[in-house]
């Protein structure tokens, strides 16, 4: 998700070069959906690496008992 989300906005920024100012780039990208899947595939992977890294850690804690 948060692959599909970034190429797109990485290709909308070509709409700067067009004429949108800022403000405009900025309500375009709120009305589309890769926005939204950029946001979401990112709190995935962010909640992912938080898993794991606690998960490792309870299990560590486990093995010196």
């Amino acid at each position: 998700m948060a692959v599909t989300g970034g190429i797109s906005l990485v290709a909308y920024l070509n709409l700067l070069t067009v004429g949108f100012s800022i403000q405009e780039f900025s309500l375009f990208l709120l009305q589309r959906i890769e926005t939204y899947m950029f946001l979401i595939g990112l709190f995935l992977i962010w909640l992912i690496v938080y898993l794991s890294k606690t998960e490792k850690k309870s299990l560590n804690n486990r093995k010196k008992y």
